[in-house]
């Protein structure tokens, strides 16, 4: 009667199956295409826009949007990983006593009977190649195991054992690739900061959330520079940083696209720049009745008076990117009237468009004249604590790939007969675990070496 399993035993069953590990690889690929293609981060806007509400609906329900930091994603991750320790551990036993025997065994019938037996004579009496053999054996593959015959003897040497350990090795190196990739997801971040040139500030904004995190020290902006082809496209910017903690300057670093700040496992990235906001600006105020002109510098925040005493103008602040009824108009100051009677109307001065202002019809029309451009750098802060776990697994990848792929455990067997009272038949023949072609090369080899002896 067949014995009901247990529930661990059930459990132990089933993540030790070979078909929950392809499944979950095959699973694991082809959400990481659907990650590659879907929009990552986005806003919902662009979801919207770009797929619809209804298949935008389908991508919040899973988290396609982050996929990467997805409960289910994780959790196959997790399964992988913990599939692959329990495959490793089932089968590891086998493979240990393969490695580390009690007492190492041959049958030499069993090397007798194989495909690349290789067998010669030679015109010299068996009793005096017996310690040449065994010379020539234990310096090529390594220690010799003996054993008289009615006819001679035969010996047997072996080398590599421990490279079946290599899939382990291999199966090692994606368990860490795994946890690196797990505890990066758990505990890194990836955020965004803007800094004005002058400005400093300890704290980023997770992309999609606009979550606040403190990194740990203060960032201060020295300078930012750019370079521009002579087509308006930007050939190169790099802003010059400076570390601030305990509020002592720790250092100073330019920074460029591809070559990063690193500190104290914080990754400083420099992705973007924008326009900032100047410190003064120089207006011409036009007077729409006689249009004379009045040039006036004034600072952000600052309130002047208008000419003829009609009221007061105050300059609130600078936009990067201006939207008039949809449409961008680019950089733009925005201001505040205030008549004598108390009125109040907010205006925007868009610098491409000198007589936006003018379609107002006010007694007075602004135009921005002249101003120090100020550009703001935008950061990439991130932190993945799990990146040295990632390291050390490509590190051993390679190492168990090599093992696995290009070394092999080698067998060797050489018999020596008696063929009469001046001559010996030599018989040779090995096993490998992998590549067959190369031993009976290898053996062919050994052939030619042992017949000069």
């Amino acid at each position: 009667m067949k014995k009901n399993k247990t529930i661990p035993e059930l459990i132990w069953q089933f993540f030790s199956s070979v078909k929950l590990a392809v499944y979950t690889l095959v699973i694991l690929a082809i959400t990481s295409i659907i990650g590659t293609i879907i929009l990552q981060n986005g806003t919902s806007q662009q979801y919207s826009r770009e797929y619809g509400e209804a298949v935008y609906n389908v991508i919040k329900v899973f988290n396609i949007d982050d996929m990467y930091h997805a409960w289910w994603f994780l959790a196959l991750l997790v399964t992988l990983c913990i599939n692959i320790v329990v495959c490793s551990i089932e089968r590891l036993s086998i493979t240990w006593k393969i490695i580390f025997p009690k007492k190492i065994k041959f049958n030499p019938d069993r090397f007798r009977k194989q495909k690349n037996l290789e067998s010669f004579s030679v015109n010299k009496d068996a009793s005096s190649l017996y310690n040449d053999y065994e010379s020539f054996l234990s310096k090529t593959i390594g220690k010799v195991i003996k054993e008289e015959t009615g006819t001679g003897i035969v010996m047997y040497s072996e080398t590599g054992r421990w490279t079946r350990m290599g899939v382990y090795v291999v199966h090692l190196s994606i368990i860490l690739l795994l946890i690196g990739a797990l505890i990066g997801s758990l505990f890194g971040f990836k955020a965004s900061m803007n800094l004005d040139e002058g400005a400093t500030s300890d704290t980023a904004f997770i992309a999609k959330k606009r979550e606040p995190v403190n990194i740990g020290f203060s960032i201060r902006c020295n300078d930012f520079n750019v370079k521009f082809y002579d087509s308006g496209a930007p050939e190169e910017f790099k802003s010059n940083l400076t570390i601030i903690e305990n509020g002592k300057e720790s250092f100073t670093k330019d920074i460029l696209v591809n070559h990063p700040l690193r500190y104290k496992g914080i990754n400083i990235f420099q992705s973007s720049y924008g326009s900032g906001q100047p410190d003064s600006v120089v207006f011409d105020i036009i007077r729409q009745s006689d249009k004379s002109v009045t040039s006036q510098t004034i600072k952000i925040g600052e309130e002047i008076q208008l000419p003829a005493d009609q009221g007061s103008f105050k300059l609130q602040g600078f936009l990067p990117n201006y939207d008039f009824r949809g449409n961008n108009l680019g950089q733009a100051f925005i201001g505040k009237i205030t008549f004598k009677d108390a009125k109040e109307i907010q205006i925007a001065i868009p610098l491409k468009f000198p007589t936006f202002d003018k379609m107002r019809k006010g007694a007075f029309a602004f135009v921005a004249k002249d101003f120090e451009q100020k550009y703001y750098t935008g950061l990439q802060i991130t932190r993945d604590p799990g990146v040295w776990y990632v390291y050390s697994g490509f590190i051993l990848m390679i190492i168990g790939c090599w093992v696995t792929f290009f070394m092999s455990h080698q067998s060797l067997f050489i018999e020596i007969e008696k063929a009469d009272e001046n001559s010996s038949k030599i018989s040779i023949s090995g096993t490998t675990n992998r590549n067959n072609q190369g031993m009976k090369l290898k053996i062919k080899k050994i052939v030619t070496k042992l017949k000069d002896i």
